[in-house]
């Protein structure tokens, strides 16, 4: 027995260390107690695989063939790999939770990767050295940003039913806002380090859950009749949209890709004061309760200096600290800007042609 322990406190440590392995019925009710993820249905073989082992954790199924025209636009082949990185977010309760670190689904999903990369290779160029500063080339690649602008349709033409669809698309990342860019938080030192705990301190409310950016965006959910749920609408959601969270979920959870995660974050925080204002005026317009536009509204504030922190000390500090990642950042902002492109002209083409954007529509959320 250790000097420093009684006996009584002894058995207290060991009693709390037997209810780690074998939790108490109380602890058991209340993880029952806990939302899980709707289990979405499969779009092909790909998704169909990872989803029969949610659902049977303890089945050893062999891994289908790698298929899918497309890494960035197939619905089976992006709705696999979403589901399969969930399993590092909220999971899909506890019988599956042993599946996050289950190496033959960590195989499966390695190979989704590596297409899903070589994708963004084909359209983005492979990392690469420039003579610019991390900073500079930032600036360069926003300027040179030709993507549709889906806030500037909504602003002046968005009906109430397009920012209904958009807040579906969205909901994927916002409801979990911040998460994937914590991972890299134990990646990185000095200031890059500081200024993502800066920014992300800020993302989280500082403390205060009703003031995390994941809430507010609940309450904007909320205010459009639908239903704020974690991981509610993934059936509805297109290849498009569930690449958006692919790539930072795939920036995040490897450390190989710290730079790119940076690269990823600092693009989102530099380009997101004009859009977040837009998306609240159009909500005004709209007649939206005032209170459910915080969330755009908190972002116009917030992200006037976070996009001056991402672009100096987090992108700008990585660069200066670990100067062989800066290819990787340049990277992580090309794709950025890659995808989300994708996504608006996903949206913007569906609308004009007078259909919905969200997969078999919205009918759940009518």
């Amino acid at each position: 027995m250790p000097p420093f322990l009684t006996r009584e406190e002894v058995a207290l440590s060991a009693a709390a260390r037997t209810e780690l392995v074998q939790p108490s019925a109380v602890r058991r009710a209340h993880a029952a107690t806990v939302p899980t993820p709707p289990v979405p249905c499969p779009r092909g073989p790909l998704s169909d695989y990872v989803i029969g082992r949610i659902r049977e954790p303890t089945s050893f199924v062999a891994a289908p063939a790698l298929m899918g025209d497309d890494p960035l636009g197939d619905d089976d082949f992006a709705l696999a790999l979403y589901l399969a990185y969930e399993l590092h977010y909220r999971g899909f309760g506890r019988e599956a939770e042993d599946l996050e670190w289950e190496p033959e689904l960590l195989r499966f999903r390695r190979g989704l990767e590596q297409a899903f990369v070589a994708r963004l290779v084909d359209e983005c160029g492979a990392p690469h050295e420039s003579p610019l500063a991390i900073a500079d080339e930032l600036d360069v690649l926003l300027r040179g940003d030709g993507g549709p602008s889906l806030s500037a349709y909504m602003e002046t033409k968005g009906s109430l039913t397009e920012m209904r669809e958009f807040a579906v698309h969205r909901s994927a990342y916002q409801l979990k806002e911040a998460d994937p860019h914590t991972w890299a938080i134990p990646r990185l030192d000095g200031a890059a380090k500081a200024a993502l705990v800066n920014i992300q301190s800020d993302e989280y409310g500082f403390g205060n859950e009703r003031a995390m950016h994941q809430r507010l965006f609940v309450e904007t959910m909320q205010a459009l009749g639908l239903d704020a749920a974690y991981g509610t609408y993934v059936d509805r959601l297109p290849a498009t949209t569930l690449a958006t969270v692919n790539l930072i979920s795939l920036f995040g959870l490897h450390r190989r890709w710290r730079g790119a995660l940076v690269g990823n974050l600092a693009v989102y925080e530099m380009t997101s004061v004009v859009p977040m204002g837009r998306y609240s005026r159009a909500l005004q317009r709209l007649g939206v309760a005032e209170h459910a536009r915080a969330f755009y509204d908190v972002h116009v504030i917030a992200d006037a200096e976070h996009q001056v922190v991402a672009r100096r000390d987090l992108a700008g500090g990585l660069a200066r600290r670990e100067p062989e990642l800066v290819p990787d950042i340049a990277f992580g902002a090309r794709a950025t800007l890659e995808i989300e492109a994708r996504f608006s002209r996903s949206l913007l083409d569906a609308w004009s042609h007078g259909r919905s954007s969200l997969v078999q529509g919205l009918a759940s959320a009518a």
